[in-house]
């Protein structure tokens, strides 16, 4: 599968192209700032692109209107099928935001509910009670997702609503040839919907790629050969940014092991998880690290790590951005990439990580580990690298059997050698690849 050696970019569309956060039905196209931005998507080392809602919606792109058109605030569908294009041709692929649990209360269909009441066709499109009310005082009541009516939830056990989605699918993969879909709450849409929707990608295009957004519980749930093949792995995420700031490397050690780690119960082995420090929903990692010198390290680890790495624009140059503030200071439109030492640093990653077959596929074991340094395993039959992160301000030796004498550094290209202990220099990461 593709999606596992690659290294993804996650734009946010509406506020990386700075479109009015309404939607005023006014035809801009917006989305062609991506495609000036491919070239710092390449020099970065991104192979794969993970599109936040393209279509049109009516606020922030989780309240659908209609899954066969691009948001007016973007653009047109021609627009964003040459961007594909562009994308595909820089050897980028293409994953898009699915919503499917819900959609906003301007899909035509909801429009319809409430005009033509119980006379409507798509009356058990949505789960509805026209003797209650909502907020919106519309004479009836219908369930909005986690109780926000702005998002009415569709009726996934209704075979209509499922064969209007996999019509739009088949419309996405035949008019902008994606790659894969990333599903909106996937821990919230039904799971036949979603054995259906594997079998029904599939079949489309062999090599589809399904992720979904899980936040917590047993991933296996929904990641498995019926469902989906990967989740966003907010456990390890909430691990990475408090073992540095609590200089506590147990905590996403423990995570690792429990989720990777060799013994039989391990919960997640040779499975590939989404790996990331930060995303649109979430304060930047910059904004939550408390020692900015941790900033490359909390990078190394994400794609040292069993799973599939995705940067959040603007993060690469060490962006700030706070939850605190709402989601719109998370979503920002730049003027213009930039290009700095993390960012360097994240693309020689991004190389490694690309060309590994261990930290691509690799098993995971605990080499050594204290409060402030850890150094793992990652392992094939045809490769071992050793990822060695020191979070400390001082130097430190590890001593430990490495089972042959010297390795390559897949981050730096220089020499390493294990005799007489293993020196890591202070705020250091190293991807040490074992010589035979």
């Amino acid at each position: 599968m593709w999606a596992y050696e690659s290294v993804f970019y996650q734009i946010y569309p509406l506020g990386f192209c700075g479109a009015p956060f309404e939607n005023d039905g006014v035809l801009v196209n917006r989305i062609k700032k991506v495609e000036e931005w491919i070239p710092h998507m390449k020099k970065l080392g991104i192979n794969a692109i993970y599109f936040s809602p393209v279509f049109e919606s009516d606020t922030h792109g989780y309240n659908t209107r209609d899954y066969k058109k691009i948001d007016t605030r973007l653009g047109t569908n021609e627009d964003f099928k040459e961007l594909c294009e562009k994308l595909h041709e820089n050897g980028i692929k293409v994953v898009l935001d699915g919503v499917f649990n819900h959609v906003g209360r301007g899909f035509y269909q909801f429009q319809d509910v409430v005009k033509n009441r119980e006379n409507s066709r798509y009356l058990d499109w949505f789960k509805i009670n026209l003797g209650g009310n909502s907020n919106y005082n519309d004479g009836l009541w219908y369930e909005g997702w986690e109780g926000n009516y702005d998002l009415v939830k569709l009726n996934l056990q209704n075979g209509e609503v499922v064969e209007h989605i996999l019509d739009a699918v088949r419309f996405w993969v035949e008019e902008f040839d994606i790659d894969g879909l990333r599903l909106d709450v996937a821990y919230s849409l039904d799971e036949n919907f979603l054995r259906r929707l594997r079998s029904f990608t599939q079949e489309l295009k062999p090599e589809f790629y399904l992720l979904g957004e899980m936040l917590h519980g047993d991933y296996n749930r929904l990641v498995n050969d019926e469902m989906l093949h990967s989740a966003t792995n907010y456990e390890c995420y909430k691990g990475l940014y408090s073992s540095f700031n609590s200089m506590n490397m147990f905590e996403i050690i423990h995570s690792l092991l429990r989720q990777f780690g060799p013994e039989n119960w391990t919960l997640y082995k040779g499975k590939h998880m989404l790996s990331f420090v930060d995303n649109h929903d979430v304060t930047r990692v910059a904004s939550i690290l408390t020692n900015e010198k941790h900033l490359p390290l909390i990078y190394a680890m994400c794609f040292g790590m069993p799973g599939i790495p995705c940067v959040y624009y603007g993060s690469e140059w060490g962006a700030k951005g706070n939850k605190s503030e709402g989601d719109p200071a998370l979503r920002v439109s730049f003027e213009e990439p930039e290009f700095n030492e993390l960012s360097e640093w994240i693309s020689k990653l991004a190389e490694a990580k690309k060309g590994s077959e261990a930290l691509n596929y690799g098993t995971f074991r605990s080499v050594v580990l204290t409060n402030k340094q850890c150094i793992f395993e990652r392992k094939t039959e045809a490769e071992r690298v050793l990822v060695a992160i020191n979070a400390d301000s001082e130097p430190y030796v590890a001593h430990f059997d490495a089972g042959c004498g010297q390795a390559v550094d897949l981050i730096t290209g220089k020499l390493h050698d294990f005799g007489g202990g293993s020196e890591l220099p202070p705020y250091s990461a190293a991807f040490w690849k074992m010589e035979r």
